[in-house]
């Protein structure tokens, strides 16, 4: 089962290193006030990153939140 999870991380992993690398162009971004241009690749990766964190911290907060059945 541990294998079978490894394959599928390394074969998400390297989907998403195609994508990223697929998408070199600038854009131009708009974050309240600011505006940047960067790679669309560096945009994907910091969308990645932040998805990432938020589900972890959703995931915690899940996981520690017990509720007690009277």
């Amino acid at each position: 089962m541990v294998k079978a999870k490894l394959i599928t991380a390394l074969i998400l992993v390297g989907l998403v290193i195609v994508v990223i690398f697929q998408n070199k162009e600038p854009v131009d971004t708009k974050f309240l006030f600011v505006t940047m241009t960067m790679p669309r690749a560096a945009l994907l990766s910091v969308t990645l990153l932040i998805g990432i964190a938020v589900g972890i911290f959703v995931a915690l907060g899940l996981s520690g939140r017990k509720t007690k059945k009277h």
